[in-house]
């Protein structure tokens, strides 16, 4: 044991993950070989702030004997939190108005308290900003990458990504049966706001025909033009992936839908995404695409949105040993006196990244990585044409 450090807890940041359990199992289990405490923060930064919230203290203790009985792919033991940014909290002021209060103060006063010596917290990439900004007033902390759609910079995996990337294929496989049997084309469209990670990954293990990501602007005409070549009398359908947040020509980012009532009380600079995408973008690309597509082949689409379901289920074996050993990592991290630090996945080794490079960035795919050529070798069409 080196240092000082001997207590160290353990938050979640916001977006549920299956299988969060097996990394506290990890870390405490390696906090118990290291001679170290881990106790774990109930929803975020809430058991911390408000423990009279909950009836055995916002704290919970872990050790082994309490883990032996957990479920490892379960993620309920100490919850998570959508407001785990304690700088911007919501609270209602002596006038019975809304405020935003920054209490991050607080936080490091009762870490202190409490004599925790360190945190870690598993987050996301917004998650990575606060407790960057937090370790600035002098929080000593170490953080895991939590993202299902694998966006983090500093890894190479994410927590989460091979469990809605092994659910994403399996909703594939079923639509591309459907397809088969009705004879249409179907667009799913899955998560993806920045990266196209798990549409490029979960393309090429069904054998799509297209798949759309952010990284590439797509000319729908292009992908049409793919689709008639592949569709014939034999095979009388297709399957086209999508991410959500895929980017289009110009003149096909143009949407036919009036705006709806949602639209017209917004800001007049609210313009991209008209109708019932206007808030939640969620479907839009799914139906944009499948409308364009239906009217450029006179083939009968039907779009598909997997979005949020992937985050749910059992996690996958991958993620299991991943959970393991992202939290011992994560100990082993804290104990060797590390701080202001993420867990990066670089296989086969577990590494330390400053948190100053790992925030503000953003994983994507690179238009001339190798899976873009090993789609485009299987006759994939990514994005515009073979060699866009």
């Amino acid at each position: 044991m080196s240092g000082k450090t001997r207590r160290i807890a353990i938050n979640i940041g916001s977006g549920f993950v299956p299988g969060i359990n097996a990394m506290l199992m990890g870390a405490t289990a390696a906090a118990g070989e290291l001679g170290g405490e881990v106790v774990g923060i109930r929803n975020g930064f809430d058991g911390l702030l408000y423990p009279d919230r909950y009836p055995d203290g916002g704290l919970v203790p872990l050790d082994a004997r309490l883990l032996e009985n957990v479920d490892p792919s379960g993620s309920a033991l100490l919850g998570h939190s959508s407001r785990v940014d304690p700088f911007h909290v919501r609270r209602i002021d002596d006038d019975g108005m809304a405020e935003a209060a920054d209490l991050s103060g607080q936080v490091l006063d009762k870490l202190q308290a409490e004599g925790i010596d360190a945190l870690i917290s598993v987050v996301g990439r917004r998650g990575l900003s606060i407790l960057y900004k937090l370790h600035r007033k002098g929080l000593k902390t170490v953080c895991i990458p939590l993202s299902v759609e694998n966006d983090i910079a500093a890894t190479e995996v994410s927590f989460g990504f091979n469990t809605a990337l092994s659910f994403t294929i399996e909703m594939l496989d079923r639509t591309r049966h459907a397809a088969q049997s009705t004879r249409q084309i179907g667009v799913v469209e899955v998560l993806g706001e920045e990266s196209g990670w798990i549409a490029l990954q979960a393309a090429i293990a069904v054998g799509a025909d297209a798949v759309l990501i952010p990284e590439i602007r797509t000319d729908l005409r292009e992908v049409a033009a793919r689709l008639q070549e592949r569709i014939t009398a034999g095979r009388p359908h297709g399957l086209v992936v999508v991410a959500t947040g895929a980017t289009f020509a110009e003149e096909e980012s143009r949407s036919d839908e009036k705006p709806s009532t949602l639209r017209a009380s917004l800001s007049p600079n609210a313009e991209e995404g008209a109708g019932e995408h206007v808030i939640k973008r969620s479907g839009r690309a799914a139906k944009l695409v499948a409308d364009r597509l239906q009217k450029l082949t006179a083939q009968e689409t039907y779009p598909l949105v997997l979005g949020s379901w992937a985050r749910g289920g059992v996690p996958t074996a991958v993620d299991r040993q991943l959970g393991i050993c992202y939290g011992a990592a994560a100990v082993r991290a804290v104990i060797a006196g590390e701080d202001g630090a993420i867990v990066a996945f670089h296989p086969p080794d577990f590494e330390s990244v400053p948190l100053a490079k790992a925030i503000n960035q953003v994983r994507t795919v690179r238009p001339d990585c190798g899976l873009i050529n090993v789609a485009r070798s299987l006759g994939i069409c990514v994005g515009g044409g073979r060699h866009d």
